[in-house]
Order: structure tokens, then sequence, then C-alpha cells
């Protein structure tokens, strides 16, 4: 049985509708990256396609996003193939309602709930629930026991989240959650789960060894985001999990083969305005800085010393956008702002 994983696609997010300023924008890029990995799973025929949540980038979404995005999962859906969907806290736990959604292949945790499908001879379960945010810890076991997951019995169950668990990290520096309301405890989570598969964290990681389902606890299967977010996402591969579950009894599964495939994601690049850059050097400056960049890049300004204060004048996002190469994105960082203030 195939598993296609994805989660935190983010759509809409940098998408004007109706944009004031003709610049490059990131929004086509979250798409081309959702649109790669439903093409992915048409062309290989997975079981399911699991989408961990945050499908879009926030609550409120123009319809237009909305029909774009919905569009994509109805065509897809028209395939055969079941795809079934986490709503995560950037859609504040429910998905925008849609005729689109009434196809009988999409599947949504709109409420705690079970979906049970028949593979090959083999039930296999996915339960789950939409984000439950700021008091997981707490409501985890009602919740899961809200989705009938203690009845379901026989068949190999995957628990299909869109939440912070216990020991994940973020960030470059790696910082790890332990504790807080929004965390759930590792030792809270059902052992007879063959895996935990969770959005919300936007770096790949697995806790746990997917393959050892003697340990305590089950393996949670974070796939991260599609696109990069943030610069503090800046050196992570972006990408998508294949899972291969087996049976190698009927009372018995397992995790046989976890594939991580990697998706496009534009470079990020800082470039520092120093302190002794005169109004004069400026544009030579830059360029020069940025010649020596993949022109793709996104750019972040930064600088650790106050500007001189012809630069902090000049040094606007006009200015830039006449200077940039028209396929770069830029943005300012909270230090420059600090400094040019």
């Amino acid at each position: 049985m195939r598993i296609v994983f994805f989660a935190d696609t983010h759509l809409g997010f940098d998408y004007p509708v109706k944009p004031r300023i003709e610049r490059r924008r990131r929004g086509p890029d979250f798409f081309a990256n959702f649109r790669q990995v439903l093409a992915y799973a048409r062309d290989t025929r997975p079981d399911f396609v699991l989408h961990g949540g945050d499908l879009f980038f926030r609550a409120r979404v123009p319809p237009v996003i909305i029909d774009m995005v919905y569009t994509d999962l109805f065509e897809f859906a028209g395939e055969g193939i079941p795809i079934i969907i986490v709503p995560g806290n950037h859609e504040r736990s429910m998905l925008p309602v849609s005729i689109f959604l009434n196809h009988p292949n999409i599947y949504i945790f709109d409420q705690p709930r079970t979906f049970e499908f028949e593979v090959g001879g083999s039930k296999i379960s996915l339960s789950g629930f939409p984000c439950k945010r700021n008091s997981v810890r707490n409501e985890f076991s009602a919740l899961l026991k809200g989705t009938g997951w203690e009845g379901n019995v026989g068949v190999g169950k995957l628990l299909c989240l869109h939440q912070t668990v216990e020991g994940a990290k973020v960030g470059p520096s790696g910082y790890t959650f332990h504790n807080g309301h929004d965390v759930i405890r590792r030792s809270d989570l059902p052992q007879d789960a063959v895996a935990v598969l969770s959005g919300h964290i936007h770096r790949r990681q697995i806790l746990g060894n997917p393959k050892n389902q003697a340990g305590k606890f089950p393996p949670v299967i974070y796939p991260g985001s599609t696109e990069r977010t943030s610069f503090a996402e800046r050196h992570e591969k972006k990408g998508f999990y294949e899972i291969e579950l087996t049976n190698s009894n009927k009372d018995s599964w397992g995790i046989q083969r976890l594939d991580f495939i990697e998706l496009p994601a534009r470079p990020m690049e800082d470039l520092f305005i120093e302190r002794k850059v005169s109004s004069e050097d400026l544009s030579d400056f830059i360029l020069r800085r940025v010649g020596e960049l993949d022109p793709d890049s996104i750019v972040r300004l930064r600088c650790d010393a106050e500007l001189d204060p012809e630069v902090k004048s000049i040094l606007t996002s006009r200015y830039l956008r006449e200077i940039l190469p028209e396929t770069m994105n830029y943005q300012f960082s909270a230090d420059f702002r600090q400094w040019r203030e």
C-alpha cells in the first residue's frame, strides 16, 4: 500500500488577485509545487494522497484562490485516487466551503473521525481531527477517542494530524518542542499506530524509527512545507514523502519504504549593506553583490550598523525594484528596519 504524503502548501501566499505593483511574486512557486505533487501522484498511482494541513496560507482567502485550489483537487480526485485533508491552523481548523469538496474521493477531517479503506484485501484506517489550537495537550485523549480509535480493531491504523509533537525541531538553531499546551506528549500517542503523519512543522523530520514497531512510541513523520515560507527555512530541502506500508500478516502492519522526494525551492540569500557604503556607490555595491547570486534568489537586505542618512533615504522598495533583476524577490530584515529608522 502506498501513500503520497505532503503538507503546509500555504496556497495563496504572496498571490494578490489585483496587484497594485507589477513585480515577481512568490505565490506561483507555491502553486507549482502543489501541482507537482499531484502530478507525481497522478503518474505513480498511490492508494491514497494525504495532505497534512495548511492547504491555504490563511483562513480568509479570495474566492478566486479557493476556486484555483479546489479545481486542482477536484480534477485530481477524478483520477480515482482518494485524497484526505487535515484542516490546519492557518485555515483556523476549517476549510472554506465549496461544492468541489463534495467529490466522493475527497475526504476532510472536519471533526474527529476515521476513514476506512480496503486495499488488496487488507483494511487500513486513517484517523484524525482538524488542528486543535492552544489546548491539544490536555484534550488529545478525548480527541483521539472521538475518532473511534479504540473501537477500530484488526486493521492498519494511521493517525493524521496537524500538530506539534514533543521532540519536533524547528529553525536554524534546532529549537526543540518539549512542553506547552499546544505540544502533544509522545507518551500520549497510541502505541498501536503504524505511524503518526503530521503537518504543521515546516522542517522535514521523523521522530523515532519508522521501521521499528517494537519501540514504545509510533514514529511521527513530518514531510515539512513544500516551499520555503521564511528565512528560518533557507537551508531546508523541501518536498514530500512516499510511504509504502506492508502487512506481513493480517494483524501486523509496518512501514516498508519511506522516500523523500525533493521539490524545487528558490535560494534565499542575505545581502548586507555595509556602513561604509555611500549613496553614490550604493547602486554599484548592490549590483556587484547581486551579480554573485542565482538570478532566481529571494534576497533579504540586512545591516549591522546604522546606515548613512542619504543611503537610508534612497534605499526604498521602489529603488530596489528599479535596480534588481525582475526574477528576484527581496525583503527587508528586522535588523535592517531597526537601523534604517
